[in-house]
């Protein structure tokens, strides 16, 4: 045994990982048996470690940060040091059989650019034919002829006879010698099919040299983010935010240095909401939308006139704001849906989709499609992202011509339509017990002053998910609107943006409008 979670009822995931191994190997002292041992640790230089297990034959080394924070699933505070190369491929084809054999020849296999899928181009990385036993290659060519396709998936061709193509949903392990220059793999074996990871996001991995233990586990830092981190001074940076993922202050100011190049876009001239907590997302939470900003650099007060009556609103106007919010400890980033340029002027019109009690994801993603097909017929093209919360958004950028209330109105009558077609699925009125086994569709954040939660923000819940941009096509891989949480958002960054024609994206809504039978106010008050 490596670990120890839990303990005669008590909790020890907030305990370091040091104190869970000797309580460990202290209960084990004290219930010996032939069926268990305690697994040791070789507090030694990883690369004389890593060289030996490579000589034992092993597939490698599992190494740990001993002062970690016990957290489910793969997280930066452990990694896997691998002896021989061996990786997960999409699996686009397959040949004829030989001689004997049953089902097929070999897999043709692939990965996807390093940009990663949907956008990533999936690239021809050779054939496997061996390490399928009879039961392995019967129940394989099953599922490769229920996924039979006439084209092939891959971006160039592929040099095998009696090729037939699949549709790229299938993840094979495969272990191989080395890779050729041109982008193949020597001598794989299958190992195993992978329902584990989306096909979409399989893309070569790169070896990393064996250095100190610390480098293996942490990538070396962006120095763009290391500047903006350093430019700010964090106060309590290790007080916990979030007491079920242990995410501390300092954990959240570093993801918002991380993610400032790629957040500040959709924050340019908008007005803004921040979600302050400063005792922890269980502690007593506020909105800050005019409270003075003296105490955070790059956060601004924008001109009275945007709001007139009321206090200024605010502006996070640079890279610094972003990490001077965390550092006073804003938790989540909303937006306004118009600029500066045109405060009158809606540019977008958000849908959030809401699911009630007893509503499973899959009708989550489903409404999704449905609220897609219907912006589709309606010439809206939408934009999807995660809420970081229960549900999805979908975004609509339009034009800034209409005011407020018309976008508004048509935003409602796109809500009440799809509760009208679809009232087993859809409920356009908020409050739990409208929506009990239903999607609350929230159109409400369209109207004058109302906000959303910005793409890349993080939320205050447990496990502090993220509103990640996400390309339609993803839709399906999707596991909930927290599909990425802060300590596992990181490699989505370096993918291609999803949303990438979103700023070009201006479209009309008056064809919409006739569709629904929705008029302007200022036409509405012209006539009567």
């Amino acid at each position: 045994m490596f670990d120890l979670p839990y303990c005669a009822g008590r909790d020890l995931t907030r305990v370091p990982l040091r104190e869970r191994r000797a309580l460990l190997h202290e209960w084990l002292d004290a219930h010996p048996s032939d069926r268990v041992r305690f697994s040791a640790d070789f507090p030694v230089a990883p690369e004389a470690l890593l060289r030996s297990a490579c000589e034992l034959g092993v597939e490698g080394i599992i190494g740990k940060r001993v002062d970690s924070t016990y957290v489910a699933g793969r997280s930066s505070s452990w990694v896997k040091l691998k002896c021989s190369n061996r990786q997960e491929f999409v699996i686009g084809g397959y040949t004829d059989p030989q001689g004997s054999r049953n089902g097929f020849g070999a897999l043709l296999i692939g990965v996807h650019d390093d940009s990663g899928a949907p956008s990533g181009t999936l690239r021809y990385a050779g054939k496997v034919g061996s390490g399928f036993d009879e039961r392995q290659l019967r129940e394989l060519y099953a599922q490769l002829k229920a996924r039979e396709t006439s084209t092939s998936p891959f971006a160039q061709r592929v040099p095998e006879r009696g090729a037939h193509w699949v549709r790229p949903e299938l993840v094979a392990e495969v272990s191989f010698t080395q890779w050729t220059g041109g982008g193949r793999i020597r001598h794989g074996v299958f190992r195993g099919l992978r329902d584990d990871k989306p096909a979409a996001r399989i893309v070569r991995e790169r070896p990393r040299k064996a250095g100190t233990l610390a480098a293996a586990q942490d990538p070396a830092p962006d120095p763009r983010a290391a500047r903006l981190l350093g430019s700010v001074r964090v106060t309590n940076p290790e007080r916990v935010i979030d007491a079920t993922s242990g995410i501390t202050k300092l954990d959240v100011v570093r993801y918002y240095a991380l993610v400032a190049p790629t957040m500040m876009p959709h924050l340019k001239r908008r007005p803004v909401a921040l979600v302050r907590a400063p005792d922890g997302i269980d502690g007593q939470r506020f909105f800050q939308k005019h409270a003075s900003t003296s105490a955070m650099p790059g956060v601004r007060s924008l001109d009275p006139k945007y709001d007139p009556g009321e206090e200024p609103l605010i502006e996070i106007a640079g890279e610094k704001g972003l990490v001077t919010a965390a550092q006073m400890n804003a938790i989540e980033v909303h937006t306004w849906n118009a600029t500066t340029r045109a405060i009158e002027k809606p540019d977008r019109i958000v849908f959030d989709l809401d699911p009630g009690e007893g509503v499973e994801w899959t009708a989550v993603r489903e409404a999704a499609q449905l609220v897609q097909a219907l912006l589709d017929e309606l010439q809206l093209r939408s934009f999807l992202k995660t809420s970081g919360g229960k549900g999805l958004h979908v975004v609509v950028p339009i034009a800034p011509k209409h005011g407020w209330d018309t976008v508004k109105d048509l935003s409602r009558a796109i809500v009440v339509h799809l509760a009208r077609t679809l009232p087993g699925r859809f409920v356009s009125k908020s409050g739990a017990s409208n929506r009990k086994g239903r999607i609350f569709v929230d159109y409400l954040r369209n109207g004058r002053g109302a906000t959303t939660v910005a793409a890349w923000s993080t939320r205050g819940r447990p496990g502090i998910g993220v509103s990640v941009p996400v390309a339609w096509e993803e839709l399906p891989e999707l596991t909930g609107g927290a599909h990425w949480t802060l300590r596992t958002v990181e490699p989505r960054l370096a993918q291609p943006d999803p949303w990438a024609d979103y700023a070009s994206t201006r479209q009309g809504i008056e064809a919409a409008m006739r569709a629904l039978g929705v008029v302007t106010r200022t036409a509405a008050n012209a006539s009567s």
